[in-house]
């Protein structure tokens, strides 16, 4: 489980996270939502320990992250940020094989390279795996980088805004593979997200934020509700059944 206890934090004097407090139970597919400027991939890269909470704590498994050595965090949880565009010009291999590093320490085994052969073919790039990450597709790269994720073999996963620049049929597909990993793999996945309806329908539990605060927490039932998320998106959301699918119309 992932714990977040009464985390704050500021940049030039401007509070971003208000004594956030959190519980990610192990397992599934959990997506954070709400509006720009919310906390969303402030709150996640505190949880990935990238960025320092000036107060509070986050745990893992009970486990103070802040005394955790480096390299044992880096094998029990990993991170994919946003801004994940690489300029060296690597094949999707040499990518993927990175996530083995908080392993082999850039000494690949042959237990690395059966673990990056897994993540190259359960992303479906065993394929591309020789091509160069600047003759792929935005959806292509992106499943690359998940691969990396997937081949540093953690527990927990984190990834902020995987969806981010991605055409409908290419993010299907992407959580289509994220919901996969956390159901066949056993990953405890968190997401940063902005699509409201791709939330509702992929993920076991949605984090609602607003205003570097958690506004919300619950099942997409819970959370798909028409006065919730006009209040927190400050705008008329209407929320409809379709099926077995609750869809919000803005």
């Amino acid at each position: 489980m992932i714990g977040v206890e009464s985390v704050s934090l500021s940049y030039d004097g401007v509070r971003v996270l208000r004594d956030v407090t959190l519980s990610l139970p192990k397992g599934g597919v959990s997506a954070i939502i709400g509006p720009n400027g919310a906390g969303k991939s402030t709150l996640l890269s505190v949880i990935g320990r990238l960025l320092r909470a000036e107060g509070g704590r986050v745990t893992l498994d009970g486990t103070d992250l802040a005394q955790m050595p480096g390299p044992m965090v880096a094998r029990r949880l990993a991170i994919l940020r946003q801004d994940n565009h690489t300029t060296a010009r690597l094949t999707v291999r040499d990518l993927v094989g990175f996530g083995r590093y908080p392993h082999s320490r850039g000494r690949l085994t042959a237990e690395d390279v059966a673990q990056i052969d897994r993540a190259l073919d359960y992303l479906g790039l065993r394929d591309l795996a020789d091509r160069f990450l600047d003759q792929l597709s935005g959806g292509q790269r992106q499943r690359a980088h998940i691969a990396m994720i997937l081949a540093q073999d953690t527990d927990y996963i984190l990834l902020d805004e995987p969806l981010n620049n991605l055409d409908i049929r290419h993010a299907v597909a992407i959580m289509a593979l994220i919901r996969r990993a956390a159901g066949e793999l056993g990953k405890t996945i968190a997401v940063v997200m902005h699509d409201i309806n791709m939330a509702a329908a992929c993920c076991d539990r949605i984090v609602v934020m607003k205003e570097g605060k958690i506004h919300a927490h619950g099942t997409p039932a819970e959370i798909m509700t028409g006065p919730l998320l006009s209040a927190v998106y400050e705008t008329p959301i209407e929320v409809v059944a379709l099926g077995d699918r609750l869809l919000a119309l803005y």
